[in-house]
């Protein structure tokens, strides 16, 4: 799966909004060491320096199309190439931030706790991850892949509900940690121009479809848009709103 960074900024404002509120939560916490873990174009990143100027940086990101944008953004931070599921610190960090990346891995039971093991005493883990799965944005994506045109090419990738309940998420943690914050907040985007919502998913959830249709991607997509019409229709101001819901957690050792 490759990455287009100017379609994922594209809605850059609205994606880091996210990353400001996660950092927000963090008024208690004094890293030297950081990484964000799938740092994608290093949006997040550069709002971590600003927050925390004196922190050693790490961006990891298993995309070099996405880290190629980074290493530009002008943020002082040593970007590494690897695999997010299995990347783990050298030595103890005081804090791993993952913004919008961690819901593409599986085995949530297992990983959470390992990236609490790779904390400092003192540490923390900060993670949103989007929780929109039950949405039309995400469940039209689902139900046009399993259709009988698609579903042979789209079974491997589609994937229902990659995040589990929040309840789910303290059952994991609160074994392995001393603190412990779970939430959700929806957010109402108010985008423009044409089919808007179908633009903001193929910066990202439609990454896996994309790569796996090739040229025959387009004619999903033209289905997924006028199906996307009806579920969120433009308004009168010709803007379309896009309710978001993301899970937020902040867990400390």
């Amino acid at each position: 799966m490759t990455w287009d960074p100017s379609q994922y900024l594209r809605y850059d404002d609205e994606r880091s909004q996210p990353t400001r509120d996660l950092i927000a939560a963090l008024s208690d916490v004094d890293p030297m060491k950081i990484v964000d873990l799938g740092c994608g174009t290093g949006n997040s990143t550069a709002l971590l320096a600003q927050r925390w100027p004196q922190a050693l940086l790490t961006g990891v990101d298993g995309s070099t199309e996405m880290l190629n944008q980074a290493s530009q953004s002008g943020v002082s931070a040593v970007w590494h190439a690897a695999d997010i599921a299995t990347w783990r610190p050298d030595k103890p960090v005081d804090l791993i931030f993952s913004n919008a990346a961690l819901h593409w891995l599986d085995n949530h039971t297992t990983l959470f706790p390992q990236l609490i093991d790779t904390l400092a005493e003192r540490g923390a883990l900060a993670v949103q991850m989007p929780y929109n799965f039950s949405q039309p944005s995400h469940t039209l994506i689902n139900d046009i892949a399993n259709e009988p045109k698609w579903v042979e090419r789209l079974h491997h990738v589609v994937r229902s509900s990659p995040v589990a309940a929040p309840d789910s998420y303290l059952r994991i943690l609160e074994p392995h940690v001393s603190s412990l914050r779970v939430w959700t907040t929806t957010y109402l985007h108010v985008l423009h121009g044409d089919h808007p919502v179908a633009e903001w998913t193929i910066g990202a959830t439609l990454r896996p479809v994309i790569a796996a249709l090739g040229d025959d991607a387009h004619t999903f997509i033209d289905e997924y848009k006028t199906r996307l019409t009806v579920a969120y229709p433009r308004r009168t101001d010709g803007t379309t709103v896009l309710p978001f819901t993301r899970m937020f957690i902040v867990a400390k050792p």
